[in-house]
Formats: structure tokens, C-alpha cells, sequence
């Protein structure tokens, strides 16, 4: 067998991952394609593309279906190829934002379309933080200080210390500000996981630069190390184009720091890990993540639907990820959900009964908002759902 053939038999998407970097173009690519085109809807490129494209796609492709299997585990991991997949992703973002900040200071475009412009770049943002929340859970030293530069753009670098130090520690419990509750809104739960992150990176780091005897400011913070990379970034966005360029970076940040959350907010929406006698929770599960395979979405996200796995075995690199049977499945893929979630009565029409079902309709054993577990906990003891339905 060839090399060729030997990798597509360990991976039958190997090649679809490269994929991956039409996220990033999407903020190299509009002033070409608006300029070849004459139409200004390119400038908007990032929402059509995340939220009308891909969830079309998803829907016309729909599931992966395909494992890998435990004897390619060790060559997977090892393959370089995968990791050039994320790596290409930031100079292709460094070089839109530089893109970006010419055309913001220019005079040719209207607001409108500087508007959209910067809203693309928050979606590219958004998508960054999702390759450096891979990078970051690596142990090698370059992945680690890449994770940061991606996360620079968005201004979100305390995501590196919370998600990977908090997050996976208490996720799927009322302690996690990133673990949505059942009947919690998106609009509800957005403020509390962005404020609640903020405070626990900073708790966590004091933390543990207490322990190693280090000062709050030194090099050795590694949130200090995070946001002086935004301030480079913004910094030199600010002296090469001038001081109009800042509305557009703080609607980029913003909305690229809002995707991550609204991410968030879908995986873990309702489910709670049970406590053990000693008052411990249980280890994390493939049971306390939301699951979707939907294919199209995964090479976009490298895996991250594939987010049970994840949280089991949060070592496992992006393209060894397997799609658990025994984790709750998602409808369709976060791209689709994104919206869903944006309009809370519609995500409650479709995702309550699935959190119900996942746990035999028992509401005591559901991660809820104590108003709601108040209110509902009578009649949800008696309606009865299939755990399996995901119509």
C-alpha cells in the first residue's frame, strides 16, 4: 500500500481538513471578490458564509458516520500533516485583519460596508478562538504560545487559563459559568459566562502563580502574556491605520468573543454531572457534552462538535476525536444552532425535551436554574420521551 493509500485508510477526511482555512480567507477574500463582482454583499461574507452556507451544507451532507480506529491512533497524533492545518489558519487571519484595518481607514467604502466588513472579521475571530482552544490543550511549547497569537485578534486571551484550568474541571456543573442551565436563555447566558470566565481566569491564574512563588506581574502570567499580544496587535492595527480603525476592532472582538460563548452555550446546555457519595462529581463523561457529527461543520471546526470526546479525553488531537453513541446528539450542527439559540422559545422547543429525554424525564438530575426546576419539576417526573428521538 502507498503512503497515499495508507493515510486515507487511517483518515478518510485527511484532505477535506485543509478545508478548515476557507474560514480564515473569508477575511482575505472580499475585497477581491467585491471588486472582480461589483457586489457588496462579499463584504459581508463571514455571517452568509457561517450561517446560511454551512448549515445548507450540513443539511444536504449531513453525518460523518466514519471513526478512527484504535490501531491508527499513535499515527494520527503523530502526523504532522493535521497540525499545519491549524497552523496556516493565523497568517491567513493576521493577514485579513491587516486587510481589513487598510480598507476601515480608507475613504472609498461606506460605513455599511466597513460595517460588514468588520462583522466578517468578528466571525473569523470567532472561528480563531476555536483553533487556538486546539492549540492551547497541546503540551508542545510552540502550540501553547500559538493559541495565544490567535487569540489575540479577539482580545480574549484569558480563555487560554479558563477554558483549559477551569472549564475542564467543571464543566456539566452549576459551578462552570460556561455550562449553560436548562431555561437559561442565550441572551441570560452570555453576561454570566463571559463575566464568570473573566473572574475565574484571573482567580486561577493568582493562583497558581502563588503556588510557584511568582509575581502577579512578570513575564511568568500567563494572561499578562495573552493580552500583550492583543495590545501589540491593536497597537500596531492603530499606529498603521489611525485611530478609525477602533469602532471596527471593538465590533470584531466583540462579536468573535460572542460566537465562542454562543458555542459554549450549545455544548453543554442542561447537563450535569451526578455527585459521587463523597460529594465529588463524577469523572466527565461522553454523557456531559452535546454531541453532533454533522460532517460539514466538523472539517470547518476541526471536530469540535465532536465535543463528548473531547471532554472525555480532552488529549486527544482534533482528527483522532470519535463520535460517541452514548453522548446526547445535537439536531443539526452549530452552525444551524447558532441561530436556533439566537431566538430562546425556538432553542427551548427543540432542545428542552432533549435534555428531558437524556435523563428519563427526572429534572432533578438536570443542571437548571432554580426558578425553573421550581416550576417544572412536577409534570416533567411525568411526560415520557424516547431518548432516542432527535426529530
Amino acid at each position: 500500500m502507498s503512503i497515499f493509500q495508507d493515510s486515507k485508510a487511517r483518515d478518510p477526511k485527511r484532505y477535506l481538513w485543509i478545508l478548515g482555512l476557507i474560514a480564515p480567507s473569508c477575511a482575505v477574500l472580499p475585497s477581491q471578490l467585491v471588486a472582480r463582482t461589483g457586489l457588496t454583499i462579499f463584504w459581508w461574507i463571514g455571517p452568509v458564509f457561517v450561517l446560511v452556507l454551512i448549515p445548507l451544507l450540513d443539511l444536504s451532507v449531513g453525518d460523518d458516520g466514519s471513526n478512527p480506529r484504535e490501531e491508527d491512533y499513535e499515527a494520527l497524533s503523530e502526523d504532522r500533516f493535521y497540525r499545519w492545518c491549524t497552523y496556516l489558519f493565523l497568517p491567513l487571519q493576521l493577514i485579513g485583519l491587516l486587510i481589513a484595518g487598510y480598507l476601515w481607514a480608507s475613504r472609498e467604502l461606506s460605513v455599511s460596508d466597513k460595517l460588514g466588513l468588520a462583522v466578517t472579521l468578528g466571525f473569523v475571530s470567532g472561528i480563531g478562538i476555536n483553533a487556538a482552544h486546539e492549540l492551547g490543550h497541546r503540551a508542545e511549547h510552540l502550540e501553547r504560545w500559538l493559541a495565544k497569537v490567535a487569540l489575540a485578534q479577539s482580545g480574549y486571551g484569558h480563555f487560554f487559563v479558563e477554558h483549559n484550568r477551569g472549564h475542564h474541571v467543571r464543566v456539566a456543573t452549576p459551578e462552570d459559568p460556561a455550562s449553560a442551565r436548562f431555561g437559561e436563555s442565550l441572551w441570560e447566558f452570555l453576561p454570566r459566562s463571559a463575566v464568570g470566565g473573566f473572574r475565574s481566569a484571573l482567580a486561577l491564574e493568582r493562583e497558581r502563580l502563588s503556588r510557584k512563588e511568582k509575581r502577579w506581574f512578570s513575564w511568568h502570567n500567563q494572561l499578562l502574556q495573552a493580552w500583550s499580544m492583543s495590545v501589540a496587535l491593536w497597537g500596531t492595527m492603530i499606529l498603521a491605520f489611525g485611530l478609525g480603525v477602533i469602532p471596527f476592532l471593538m465590533v470584531q472582538a466583540v462579536l468573535g468573543a460572542g460566537l465562542l460563548e454562543t458555542v459554549n452555550y450549545i455544548e453543554h446546555y442542561g447537563l450535569l454531572r451526578q455527585r459521587r457519595a463523597n460529594g465529588n462529581y463524577e469523572r466527565c463523561s461522553p454523557r456531559d457534552s452535546w454531541n453532533s457529527d454533522r460532517l460539514v461543520t466538523n472539517v470547518f471546526l476541526f471536530h469540535l462538535q465532536r465535543h463528548s470526546d473531547h471532554h472525555a479525553n480532552p488529549g486527544r488531537r482534533y482528527q483522532t476525536l470519535r463520535s460517541s453513541q452514548t453522548a446526547p446528539q445535537l439536531p443539526a450542527g452549530y452552525a444551524t444552532l447558532i441561530l436556533l439559540a439566537a431566538i430562546p422559545p425556538l432553542w427551548r422547543a427543540v432542545m428542552d425535551r432533549r435534555v428531558l429525554a437524556h435523563y428519563g424525564g427526572d429534572l432533578s438530575l438536570v443542571n437548571t436554574k432554580p426558578a425553573t426546576k421550581r416550576r417544572f419539576v412536577g409534570p416533567v417526573r411525568l411526560h415520557r420521551i424516547s431518548t432516542t428521538d432527535r426529530s
